[in-house]
């Protein structure tokens, strides 16, 4: 299954995704083929709104071992108190990176491919994987989660390298300007 990055600033990706309630063949796919796809898409995280699809489905893969997994009607239920500083980017705001402030941890309950529930405990990038793309499912983008200024300055950025395409080859980090 080939899978198509939807960017910003398509309005699909301010839009709540709605929760899956089949569990079939076709989700498992879906799945498997967006954690198929992290590597040749250099993520760590993918979220269904960003291949087009408004479900409550995301995927994550650290590279780190037991840091992979997929995460259908998700729910934080817990963070840790303290926050703490990374540089973050996203498929869909390709090739820019930001410093956003995160909880370091969290605990989040949800569903397997099978409608099986469960609930995991991440620290460290993969908490913060999860609540990256636990965002996006209430339309949410990292920048958000920047100061004004930052964000219009890294938007204004964003326009003037490649205007609505979305592609560009360069890495950008605006949190160090």
């Amino acid at each position: 299954m080939k899978l198509k990055m939807v960017t910003y600033p398509n309005e699909l990706l301010r839009q709540k995704s709605e929760p899956v309630v089949k569990f079939d063949s076709e989700l498992r796919e879906l799945a498997q083929a967006m954690l198929d796809s992290l590597e040749g898409f250099r993520g760590v995280g993918l979220s269904a709104v960003q291949i087009g699809r408004l479900i409550r489905l995301f995927v994550v893969d650290t590279r780190a071992p037991g840091e992979r997994g997929v995460f259908i009607n998700p729910q934080i239920v817990e963070t840790a108190q303290d926050n703490v500083p990374y540089d973050e980017g996203c498929l869909s705001v390709p090739t820019f990176f930001a410093q956003v402030m995160r909880p370091s941890e969290v605990t989040v309950q949800a569903y397997d491919v099978n409608g099986k529930p469960f609930t995991l405990h991440a620290e460290g990038l993969y908490a913060r994987a999860i609540q990256h793309e636990a965002d996006h499912l209430d339309g949410k983008l990292f920048i958000d989660h920047m100061e004004e200024k930052d964000r219009k300055r890294l938007l204004k950025d964003y326009e003037r390298a490649f205007g609505n395409s979305g592609r560009s080859g360069k890495k950008r980090n605006v949190s160090k300007r």
